[in-house]
């Protein structure tokens, strides 16, 4: 599917008539109106579905209420839901006209063309200085993965900023809009990995188990969860102190959630864990001692398939949250190593990151698994993957032990994934900008265009992925565990309710692929 984004670049186009215009050139097409009065919602439609098969208007005043409480974000989900209901080849998404009412508004242009990965059609009037109003609106996108597609009413300024000469709006180029339209890209943007996410966690339908169930964050995270039915969560804690933190946060609780005391449950799993631990020895003393602890608990619960997936580390370490895992659920068949990657939500594209919380110092044999790992992961969150093996050096450019990990890696994994889009030694910079990788790497599948990164060890790929999150104030969404029977994932310490009611719906999604 294309998504062309119509822009204007003054006050006076009509950017409604060129999106009418763009869609009715194009097959299988639907204009997508992401910002109107509320009052004009009926005439637009009408209008819209004159020229084309459909459309949809979404509602304006939802639209302010949740850009000023600052959930841009959701409302952007909101938008990519709608466009998915149209269900077309083509859609025409019209820009938000900047005026009086919609000053501020129109900054959300951007994030549009980045939500939609969207190319973008510019509509210049004809009059003096055209050229520099089309190259100010590029401006805006400065720093973002946007493609500028053509210009539509000013020949002269599309040829002075090097886009395509789209025509009038009542004489379009129709050989050209089929050009871009034929344009395609892969990457997935953050508004339609968060769709994606909980679209299929809904799906999923999973029942998680959350140890750390008195903990206010996650309180919280499952009672959004459950309004949302991204998941069927398990609280292990007494009714009483989840009601205290609830009333205490000003929590409602769902109905549907289920609060379980962990002193009920613990007698039911001492025969199965000393099974499991049979190995060891295991005495049922020791069973009910270990299995006090609520992550040993949930592990349990899961062992004897009561819960699809765990979550846990708000408070708990991630040794805490992983021992358990290692010793009752154990690796799935054809795994040697548990590893984990982050969902970067980097402005215009999601990429993962691996491994940054789980192996110290891996081996080549390890650090190839975990990138075959990593791009797997990738696949099943649908991007996909053209894996970097990240190092100081690039292709040979340096030399010495760490380097030589890193090159070992690479034909190990070029070796037992010979499908995959892999290259390395790559630097970072050679990994993800074009020009540098022509420059280091003019012969490699992967870079310049890289998408999933893979660190040599833990510092490096830890101090990365904080750098990026905090630094760029970028969401990261994870740390997802990979390698293991049944899913099991960490949450870090400082994890936001928002993080965790992602965490959740991953793993409600893992369980559905392991």
């Amino acid at each position: 599917m294309a998504n062309i984004l119509v822009l204007p670049t003054c006050a006076h186009v009509d950017t409604a008539a060129v999106a009418q215009a763009i869609a009715a050139a194009l097959p299988d097409a639907a204009v997508f109106n992401p910002f109107a009065e509320a009052d004009q919602a009926e005439s637009l439609i009408a209008a819209y579905c004159s020229s084309c098969s459909s459309a949809k208007v979404s509602d304006a005043a939802l639209a302010e209420k949740m850009i000023a409480e600052g959930k841009a974000d959701d409302w952007m989900d909101l938008l990519v839901g709608e466009v998915a209901t149209l269900n077309k080849q083509n859609v025409v998404i019209q820009g938000i006209s900047p005026n009086a009412e919609t000053a501020f508004l129109s900054a959300q242009n951007v994030s549009l063309a980045t939500a939609f990965n969207a190319q973008v059609i510019f509509v210049a009037a004809d009059e003096a200085k055209a050229e520099q109003k089309v190259a100010l609106a590029k401006q805006a996108f400065n720093g973002f993965a946007v493609d500028f597609a053509g210009v539509v009413g000013n020949a002269a300024a599309a040829q002075a900023n090097g886009l395509a000469d789209l025509g009038a709006t009542g004489s379009l180029n129709a050989a050209a809009l089929a050009q871009i339209a034929a344009v395609s890209t892969d990457r997935v943007s953050p508004a339609q990995f968060r769709f994606n996410m909980m679209d299929a966690a809904q799906k999923a339908n999973k029942r998680i188990v959350l140890p750390e169930g008195a903990e206010p964050r996650t309180v919280r995270a499952a009672a959004i969860c459950h309004e949302k039915k991204i998941a069927r969560c398990v609280l292990l804690a007494t009714r009483a102190e989840v009601e205290a933190v609830a009333k205490e946060q000003n929590i409602t609780l769902p109905e549907s959630l289920e609060i379980i005391d962990p002193a009920t449950l613990v007698e039911q799993y001492v025969t199965p864990m000393c099974e499991l631990r049979k190995s060891k020895g295991m005495t049922p003393e020791q069973a009910r001692e270990q299995l006090q602890d609520t992550v040993v608990l949930g592990t349990m619960m899961m062992a004897q398939n009561d819960v699809d997936g765990l979550v846990s580390g708000a408070v708990h370490t991630t040794a805490n949250t992983i021992r358990p895992a290692l010793q009752l659920i154990k690796t799935a068949p054809g795994e040697s190593i548990v590893s984990s990657v982050f969902f970067m939500l980097l402005p215009g594209q999601v990429v993962v990151y691996g491994d940054c919380a789980v192996n110290p110092n891996p081996t080549a044999e390890q650090l190839a698994d975990i990138a075959i790992q990593s791009a797997k992961s990738a696949k099943a969150f649908g991007i996909e993957p053209r894996v970097a093996m990240i190092s100081y050096s690039t292709i040979n450019s340096g030399s010495g032990p760490d380097v030589d990990l890193v090159v070992e890696a690479t034909r190990i994994v070029k070796a037992k994934a010979p499908e995959l889009a892999v290259d390395g030694p790559l630097q970072y910079d050679a990994a993800v900008v074009a020009d540098v990788a022509k420059s280091k790497a003019p012969n490699s599948p992967v870079a310049g265009k890289a998408n999933v990164f893979i660190f040599p060890n833990l510092t490096t790929g830890n101090c990365t992925y904080k750098a990026v999150q905090r630094n760029a104030n970028v969401l990261s969404v994870g740390p997802m565990l990979q390698g293991l029977r049944k899913p099991v994932n960490d949450l870090s310490r400082g994890a936001l309710v928002e993080d965790i009611v992602y965490t959740i719906a991953l793993t409600a999604i893992q369980a559905t692929q392991i």
